[in-house]
């Protein structure tokens, strides 16, 4: 990451993604020990893990449009503020009921996410798009596997509130940093906050770039939900055995293979975003090759790990590259809607992988991924046409090799002459 502004803006809007993705996921490692401070039955485990991703879903439709309305600035602002209002409440709630409501609240207000998201894209120039949203979206991998590292081991040491205490504090520092440090994205907005929402079922029938680009997302999140809501079982069970802490440090590994999302930001903005996501679904329906191993040799498993976040996260940073790149009026929009794939993938996979695991054992749920994988391939191969984008036409009276590139991160209305 350049050095600069650019390079600071750039750092705090990774670190906003990763602590408001964090509410959603830093349940899962200490899922157990909060179920019993709050007298929680096993079947009731389920609502603490369903609350955030129920609200992020609501925030998709209800709240991620708002960002082709207003300010995003103030939105990033104002989100995190009641996002770390969510986590607080969840951490020192007294019962059950009022923990899932804080979690509810924190996962709908999460969607900054998007927001960001959307906002890199305004902000960027376009040659360099694809690599601000790469290393904006590296944070919400970090915030999605690191949570896991962190919240195993505080949960261990100083108890599962602690962990949202932490995130709730964390979001709330973000969002003075993003007030101060990013630059103001004001719009005038072409539809009222009900003409978009009516809108958003026309598009995603409407729109065939976004509908399969959205079901790729459906099945590439599917794959990573598959390992990742179902890894813990094969490690917890014979031969190793593994606590969850030492299950929460296998998340490293799928940090490592994430790096790559910054690089495939790049791959996109030299035209490559359509070959990037053809060979990464290959390499990610490959992965499970090694990860099915996980019983038989850990090295392998990592190897597999490794290569299966690298995967989504090229196709992930991608798409996104592509659906902004054709509606950059209605990035939010869109944005929103395709990330509404996403999260039903995302259910899908955690659903899907500990049923084929009490059915077929570890094999059975590596076979599943995988096969999600290959659906997401067919799709991305037998759409392929739909995500040709025009060619942009280059500002009045420049020189043959184009315009100069604009300053990184310059707002809206200061791009140059064009």
């Amino acid at each position: 990451m350049p050095s600069g502004s650019a390079g600071r803006q750039r750092a705090v809007l990774a670190l906003v993604c990763a602590a408001a993705v964090s509410t959603i996921y830093g349940i899962q490692p200490v899922l157990e020990a909060a179920g019993e401070d709050l007298g929680l039955g096993e079947g009731a485990l389920g609502w603490l893990v369903a609350a955030g991703q129920i609200g992020y879903l609501a925030g998709l439709v209800l709240l991620v449009p708002l960002g082709d309305l207003f300010d995003r600035r103030r939105l990033i602002t104002v989100h995190l503020l009641l996002t770390a209002a969510g986590a607080g409440t969840a951490a020192v709630a007294p019962g059950g009921g009022i923990v899932i409501a804080g979690l509810a609240l924190a996962g709908l207000f999460a969607v900054v996410v998007q927001i960001t998201v959307a906002y890199v894209a305004a902000v960027s120039p376009p040659g360099e798009r694809g690599r601000d949203i790469g290393a904006v979206t590296s944070g919400v991998v970090l915030g999605i596997l690191g949570v896991r590292v962190i919240a195993g081991t505080l949960g261990e040491l100083t108890g599962w509130r602690t962990v949202y205490l932490v995130i709730a504090g964390l979001c709330a520092v973000l969002a003075l940093a993003a007030r101060f440090t990013l630059e103001a994205d004001v719009r005038r907005p072409r539809a009222r906050y009900g003409q978009l929402l009516s809108s958003l079922g026309r598009l995603v029938v409407g729109d065939r770039l976004l509908l399969s680009r959205g079901l790729v997302a459906f099945f590439l999140f599917a794959s990573f939900g598959t390992l990742w809501s179902g890894l813990a079982l094969p490690l917890g069970d014979e031969p190793w055995h593994f606590g969850t802490t030492e299950i929460g440090w296998f998340g490293l590994a799928g940090l490592i293979g994430a790096q790559g999302a910054a690089r495939a930001g790049r791959w996109a903005d030299r035209g490559l975003a359509l070959s990037v996501t053809g060979w990464s679904l290959v390499l990610l329906t490959a992965s499970w090759l090694l990860i099915a191993q996980a019983r038989a040799s850990l090295w392998l498993l990592i190897v597999g790990v490794i290569v299966l976040d690298f995967a989504v996260q090229a196709v992930h940073v991608s798409s996104q590259h592509l659906l902004t790149t054709a509606r950059p009026d209605r990035s939010s929009t869109v944005i929103g809607a395709y990330m509404a794939f996403y999260s039903l993938g995302s259910a899908l996979g955690a659903i899907t992988a500990t049923w084929a695991y009490s059915a077929a054992g570890w094999p059975g749920a590596s076979l599943l991924g995988a096969a999600y994988a290959a659906l997401g391939l067919l799709v991305a191969t037998s759409t392929r046409r739909f995500a040709a984008l025009p060619r942009v036409t280059p500002c009045r009276g420049s020189a043959a090799a184009g315009p100069p590139p604009a300053p990184a991160w310059s707002p809206p209305g200061r791009r140059g002459a064009c």
